[in-house]
């Protein structure tokens, strides 16, 4: 059987001094003035829905 695709494709998108990660499947992460902390934001989300899902 094969693996279904995850429904969740994170990116990171930027307001301001501000970055924040947003996922397709709605979730949104706090606004950070690190890009990189928007980006460990949006794959702690996989990783806890990926854990979820398994």
């Amino acid at each position: 059987m094969h693996a279904q695709a995850s429904p969740h494709a994170t990116t990171t998108t930027e307001r301001g001094a501000f970055a924040l990660a947003r996922c397709s499947c709605g979730w949104t992460g706090p606004a950070r003035r690190s890009r990189d902390r928007a980006r460990t934001d949006a794959a702690d989300h996989l990783r806890t829905n990926a854990a979820a899902e398994a």
